[in-house]
């Protein structure tokens, strides 16, 4: 892909996104990757309503994710999603980083397969329906 599709979110974690070790608690990196990862497909124009209405699951089969530096209470940073794939299977790249010093904080990158709803068969190819979005989004 030479044109690529992103998507981005603000966030400023607050005292509930806080761990006792007063940073961003592990698991609330993968709130924020969900969210902006919805906003992504809010882009393409197929987020998961209209992937159940094309009999579609896509479900995460994996996701790594590399903590750089912590995010601290009331720090402003920017979650970005990217996408990097998505002819067999969706593959996005998440950075989040400091919205003052651009330093990358954290890194990730999700996979997930197209899923038949009724027959609960992994597809090897993306759905049609959702290739065609992808290319009208990058056109």
């Amino acid at each position: 892909m030479t044109k690529s599709l992103t998507a981005c979110l603000h966030i400023t974690p607050q005292f509930y996104d806080i761990d006792p070790m007063n940073v961003v608690w592990h698991g609330n990196y993968v709130r924020y990757f969900e969210e902006v990862r919805s906003l992504l497909l809010d882009t393409i124009g197929h987020n998961y309503r209209e992937m159940v209405a094309s009999n579609h699951a896509w479900p995460i089969v994996d996701m790594r994710i590399k903590y750089v530096r912590p995010l601290r209470l009331h720090q402003e940073a920017t979650v970005e999603a990217k996408l990097i794939e998505y002819e067999n299977r969706l593959k996005i790249d998440y950075r989040i980083y400091d919205r003052k010093t651009k330093e990358v904080t954290t890194k990730a990158t999700t996979i997930q397969v197209a899923l038949n709803i009724t027959t609960e068969e992994m597809q090897f190819e993306t759905p049609e329906v959702f290739q065609t979005c992808v290319k009208r989004a990058l056109a």
